[in-house]
């Protein structure tokens, strides 16, 4: 008689403390594992203690930023010992819980600035970083010009292109699909086009759009990140104590590889008897994957900071170390039928995209009111359109050329061996 996984079951449990509240298997070192809650609070406590009344008062920005800082760094203290590990254990649960708690941060700040009005946010940003009142969004470089003259490709190899392979590399190694990823890097070129009236720098030479884009940038880092998943999959993962280590070198790399997985699961995230829930989820993946795109666009255009800021390169950094366990969450909710709950960090993730997208519209009125309707739309069915083709494909691929494929090759390698012992 088959079984079925309740909120109270023990699969249940499993499933889900796997992706939330993973725990460390195979603990070498138990000082760096145990609760040290009472130090952790001392410490705390000195530190504000020698921060409140050594500092000097006199600046009020200073206390305002100060203040700040103090609130942050308790926060995060809090998260290390109360939020849930999430999905991965190295370095450290620590590392992941204070990322959790950034997030969290993250979020609050973007309500916070969701019920300000333009010219506060704008005024918040400039006394954050005042160099930005020097800078326009329309002193941006253009892309879509002297598109016949081949030989300023190599000058467009700026900023955004080595943005492009690192980001498609850290994608390759997350999703792990070649077929979604290719889908997905050739939406990304269709938004592009679909949101260039609306954002001057999507518009772009043909060649550097497929050329550079698609194929060198985006492909490259593709590439090189299904490698890195291909070496990480095929290693034989044995870890050893470093008590056990003898040698110093041998301690050095031990602790270097801590900074490494404890092991790597192979992802799988379609299979012939996929049902069509999966099936929608992953269409539904694509589909926000590309809105949280746009969002990083968007939030750049309407608050008028250059691709370089420090700002901006921070929200890469954040966005793409939250992704990280929030995709594994996602994956094992989609995939494992005992899982009935998303996990805390893809949640959080979640509604970071949602609200930054409000905070884009409420803020871009005057930006979106040039917004052609017809453009939108096209964008839309068609990302609907690829991403169901996209996932319907690689179910077809699966399912039935992969097993073709196999047949054709099985006999040769049949053939081969019996003629090895022939000879």
């Amino acid at each position: 008689m088959d079984t079925v996984s309740t909120p109270g079951s023990d699969d249940y449990r499993d499933s889900f403390s796997s992706i939330n509240e993973r725990p460390v298997d195979d603990i070498s070192l138990e000082f760096f594992y145990k609760p040290h809650t009472i130090t952790l609070l001392a410490v705390s406590i000195a530190a504000v203690i020698h921060t409140a009344f050594v500092r000097d008062e006199l600046n009020i920005q200073d206390n305002i930023w100060s203040g700040i800082c103090c609130v942050v760094f308790f926060f995060l203290i809090i998260s290390v010992l109360t939020f849930p590990n999430g999905p991965f254990t190295r370095p450290h649960p620590a590392v992941w819980r204070i990322v959790f708690g950034m997030s969290v941060l993250y979020l609050l700040a973007l309500l916070f600035l969701l019920f300000q009005n333009y010219s506060t946010v704008y005024d918040i940003m400039y006394w954050i970083d005042p160099e930005l009142r020097n800078f326009h969004i329309d002193m941006e470089k253009e892309y879509a010009v002297n598109c016949n003259d081949l030989s300023i490709i190599w000058s467009r190899l700026d900023v955004y292109a080595w943005g492009h392979f690192l980001g498609w590399m850290f994608k390759a190694i997350l999703f792990r699909h070649a077929g979604l990823l290719w889908a997905i890097s050739i939406m990304w070129e269709i938004t592009e086009i679909a949101f260039a009236h609306l954002l001057p720098n999507f518009l772009e030479c043909w060649w550097d759009s497929i050329i550079l884009d698609v194929l060198l940038c985006n492909g490259f880092g593709i590439w090189c990140g299904l490698k890195i998943c291909k070496a990480l999959e095929m290693r034989e993962y044995k870890w050893v104590s470093i008590r056990d280590i003898s040698s110093t070198t041998g301690k050095i790399k031990r602790a270097i590889l801590q900074f490494t997985p404890v092991q790597w699961t192979p992802v799988r995230w379609l299979d012939p008897n996929c049902t069509y829930m999966r099936f929608f989820a992953l269409s539904q993946l694509v589909v926000f994957w590309q809105i949280s795109e746009l969002n990083t666009f968007f939030l750049k255009h309407i608050f008028e900071m250059p691709p370089s800021h420090p700002l901006v390169i921070a929200r890469l950094v954040l966005i793409g170390v939250i992704v990280a366990p929030s995709i594994r969450q996602y994956y094992t909710y989609i995939t494992d039928p005992n899982c009935k709950r998303v996990g805390t960090q893809c949640w959080v993730y979640g509604a970071i995209m949602v609200t930054e997208s409000m905070l884009c519209i409420k803020n871009g009125k005057e930006l979106f009111g040039q917004t052609h309707v017809s453009n939108v739309v096209v964008w839309l069915v068609i990302q609907i359109l690829v991403s169901v083709a996209c996932v319907y494909g690689v179910v077809l691929y699966d399912g039935y050329f992969k097993v073709i494929v196999n047949k054709v090759l099985k006999p040769k390698s049949l053939s081969t061996s019996s003629a090895k012992k022939d000879n």
